[in-house]
């Protein structure tokens, strides 16, 4: 490329951003738009647009965009080099234009990037460009949204509505999630996953920042305060439901506090994100000031069932119980149901299944999860993290329709590879933005 002038202008223009000279850069992207666009690089219009957001000139940078990055290309297929580098470098670019949005403290902005890479996605799949090829900075925009979050939660973001963010009239129709991450998380769900750990841990940590232990309860009446949304997992006793709760929160320990004595045989709630401090005032009674965070929700532990040493009056109990909850828990959103993905469901599944359908109100989500998937992998690793045989998916799909759920979701999960994470918090959000009614 060094023999063409365009590139030459390129290089001149990027030089020239470095040293703030904004003049020469404008004059070296015009006359290479307008004189030399038959040798454009998608590579040099990303350079380009990276030097414009470090000159915090967000405008011009989306109008290299749009211009120079523009897609579908004319006369070509997604996945012909040509289109793939043009696709590769939007993708890239746009990443640039969020990260730097949620840093510098422009939500709005940041969030309307996600929606383009959102967009993008299906086009990347297309296009056949592999995680390797593409190294979107998933953890960087991850930490920016993190970042410019928490300032949102206490009040010192600097932006506080779309004209803030040097916007257009359309960024009047963007409305902001109950927390940043979560169009972060939506963008990513479109693209290739490489289940990368760091990426997942800055995602949980930015989500999960407080947990707390709240109370076990052995009634509907026992339950904590319906002033949030919630979460429940139920499943047969070593289905993985503890491991697979401490995965998505990125806790070592989170679900083990229900194996202390006096507490295995109860509906254990967590609150996610309560007030700091909430602990003391559970423990001792002080009272503490403040309010829960807007993206608080509660994880709901239910006794494993299928235990032999277990009473058939306690196994009795629990079903009564957890029919009344279902049925009457106002605030719950969300119902995760693990099966083991080696074996396939159980009577006792079936029988979960059929008190779901008979019961679970229209506006609960309920989704079947296979757990311990890395099981049915030999040497099972990031790229080949898990899979189900087809006879046991049938059979799993066969007992949901004949149980009145055959349109629920099935995941495929493992704790050991981090396998669904990102399927899960999908569904978990349905928590964390509910708008739940006290009166």
């Amino acid at each position: 490329s060094y023999g063409y002038r365009g590139s030459l202008l390129a290089r001149l223009a990027v030089a020239a951003m470095h040293m703030n000279n904004d003049d020469l850069a404008r004059k070296a992207i015009e006359v290479r738009r307008t004189v030399h666009r038959s040798s454009m690089l998608p590579l040099e219009s990303a350079a380009i647009i990276r030097g414009l957001l470090r000159m915090h000139n967000v405008s011009d940078a989306i109008d290299v965009l749009d211009d120079e990055l523009s897609l579908p290309l004319e006369g070509l297929q997604p996945d012909m080099p040509e289109s793939q580098e043009c696709i590769k470098h939007r993708a890239l670019s746009i990443a640039s234009i969020a990260s730097r949005s949620f840093f510098e403290d422009h939500p709005y902005m940041g969030v309307k990037a996600m929606l383009w890479l959102a967009t993008l996605g299906p086009i990347v799949r297309e296009s056949g460009l592999t995680i390797e090829e593409l190294s979107m900075p998933w953890t960087r925009i991850i930490q920016g949204a993190a970042q410019c979050e928490s300032k949102r939660r206490d009040g010192t973001l600097k932006s506080k509505c779309p004209a803030d963010d040097d916007g257009t009239k359309e960024d009047d129709d963007i409305e902001l999630p109950c927390n940043l991450v979560f169009s972060v998380l939506d963008a990513m769900a479109t693209f290739p996953s490489d289940n990368n750990d760091r990426t997942y841990e800055a995602l949980s940590n930015a989500l999960v920042r407080r947990t707390l232990f709240v109370t076990g309860a052995v009634a509907l009446s026992g339950c904590p305060e319906a002033d949030r949304g919630e979460a429940a997992f139920i499943g047969r006793s070593n289905v993985g439901k503890s491991s697979l709760v401490n995965m998505i929160t990125n806790r070592k320990s989170l679900a083990y506090t229900s194996k202390r004595p006096g507490k295995t045989q109860q509906f254990n709630f967590f609150a996610v994100n309560d007030k700091p401090e909430r602990e003391r005032e559970i423990k001792y009674g002080d009272e503490i000031k403040g309010e829960k965070d807007p993206d608080s929700f509660n994880i709901v532990d239910l006794p494993g069932f299928g235990f032999a040493k277990v009473p058939q009056q306690q196994r009795q109990e629990w079903s009564d119980f957890f029919e009344d909850y279902v049925a009457n828990r106002k605030n719950l959103k969300i119902l995760f149901h693990l099966v083991d993905a080696r074996h396939g469901p159980i009577d006792e599944d079936s029988r979960i299944m059929k008190q779901v359908g008979d019961t679970l109100p229209r506006n609960v989500k309920y989704v079947v999860v296979l757990t311990k998937a890395d099981k049915n992998v030999k040497g099972p690793s990031t790229k080949n993290s898990g899979k189900v045989a087809r006879g046991t998916l049938e059979i799993v799909r066969e007992t949901m329709k004949a149980n009145g759920v055959g349109n629920a979701p099935v995941l495929l999960t493992s704790a050991e590879t981090k396998l669904g994470r990102d399927d899960l918090w999908r569904y978990l959000r349905l928590a964390a933005e509910a708008k739940v009614d006290v009166k």
